[in-house]
């Protein structure tokens, strides 16, 4: 059986998911995963066996625009009308945005260039109401251009042990930054938005990133905080590891 690498895009809100890794804890029902839904779904309509690889483990609750998978498989249909076809016994929540043959040496982790996160905070008194699933709200006023100074600080190759929790288990903590930036979205100007690039990130990074610029932005940190961060390495400096839900995987570069 002569097998060929597809690389796969997918979309999905994570408020129902556990993830993106299929997990099956002992003794129970497998939790309801990104990877799992959408294996399952390529392997009812492909009719084998398929191991799903993504370019990013995402939490739960982080949503996604463009995560990555690879795949090897047989296609009995064109390819032009594989996403539909997965479409069609994927659930409401998790989209295939494009499937495409690649050649068999890509991988979906490590031909990865880069990785585009943002954060999304909704910045006012209000509440949040349709969008409360995908941002997290900051009623108090944040300074964004104080945040812009101390985001600008994280750019570069670095030690990021102290934007990373506990347990994440990497070898090493240096990592490449190559944008952080703190915008106000101009259709709605009650929300914040960080973009983080880079070339790889530790468990929590961004959301520890986004937690100690909100806390510059509160005016409880200097900016100085993030210089201090990288040259001590120390988690306990920084802010707060932020909420699942105002993380969305926007795209990963190849």
């Amino acid at each position: 059986m002569c097998l060929r690498r597809y690389k796969l895009t997918i979309a999905y809100d994570g408020t129902d998911f556990h993830g993106w890794q299929k997990q099956v804890p002992p003794d129970r029902d497998p939790l309801r995963t990104v990877g799992g839904v959408v294996c399952d779904a390529l392997q009812r309509l492909l009719r084998q066996p398929i191991q799903l690889v993504g370019a990013s483990r995402t939490d739960a609750g982080v949503h996604a625009e463009g995560q990555v998978a690879h795949f090897d498989a047989q296609i009995p249909i064109p390819i032009d009308r594989l996403a539909k076809a997965l479409n069609s016994r994927l659930p409401d929540d998790v989209e295939a945005v494009s499937i495409e043959q690649v050649a068999n040496n890509f991988d979906a982790i490590r031909s990865v260039l880069s990785k585009q996160y943002v954060y999304r905070i909704f910045n006012t008194v209000r509440r949040p109401l349709v969008n409360r699933h995908v941002v997290w709200h900051c009623w108090t006023p944040l300074d964004d251009e104080r945040m812009q100074e101390a985001a600008h600080r994280l750019i570069g190759e670095h030690d990021f042990a102290a934007f990373a929790a506990a347990g994440h288990g990497r070898t090493t903590t240096v990592r490449r930054i190559l944008r952080c930036r703190v915008e106000r979205d101009i259709r709605n100007g009650s929300e914040l938005h960080v973009l983080v690039e880079g070339d790889g990130f530790l468990y929590n990074m961004v959301r520890i990133i986004v937690g100690t610029l909100v806390e510059v932005g509160r005016g409880r940190f200097d900016v100085n905080i993030i210089d201090r961060m990288l040259s001590e390495c120390d988690r306990s400096l920084g802010g707060p590891t932020l909420p699942p839900q105002g993380l969305c995987l926007q795209w990963v570069r190849y």
